[in-house]
């Protein structure tokens, strides 16, 4: 990966982009109060299913949709964990659009097809090995879904 992006976990040790050289990425904006919560838990099936394999789901919760993610970090990483066994990791709350865009999301939204700004929560991001955008995923492709475990195993062959 000839890119990188500095991020916080969720409970607040700095993280890179980097940090995950080698192995492809789900990364996903997520939200606790939102018609896709749900998702939680396909998200982390995909999780336990395909880490082993060399798959890293990265949560970045926000609160740009509908202010559907209003809490703490303490707060969401305790809903995830007892609502829906997440291990997946998850990183601090972050801006995914807008003036205060992270810079891994102007990236992800920038060289992704199509490009453009994140419309909800839960879009998918498939990142591949190398660092390079495979494929997106909008709010309503679940993880379960043959399409999106057929792209994750094509990064993972």
């Amino acid at each position: 990966m000839n890119i990188d992006f500095d991020f916080k976990t969720i409970t607040g040790e700095p993280k890179k982009f980097s940090d995950y050289k080698g192995n492809a990425l789900l990364i996903v904006n997520v939200a606790s109060k939102c018609g896709y919560t749900p998702q939680y838990a396909g998200l982390e099936k995909l999780h336990e299913t395909y880490e082993p394999k060399g798959l890293k789901v990265v949560g970045f919760p926000c609160n740009q949709f509908g202010g559907q993610e209003p809490g703490t970090e303490e707060e969401i990483l305790s809903f995830c964990t007892s609502n829906y066994g997440v291990k997946f990791d998850m990183m601090s709350k972050i801006d995914v659009k807008g003036a205060a865009q992270h810079p891994l999301y102007k990236w992800l939204t920038t060289n992704a097809m199509p490009a453009g700004d994140v419309k909800w929560n839960f879009e998918k991001f498939l990142v591949d090995r190398s660092g390079n955008i495979v494929a997106r995923f909008e709010s309503g492709v679940a993880p379960d879904s043959e399409r999106l475990k057929r792209e994750v195993e094509k990064v993972l062959a």
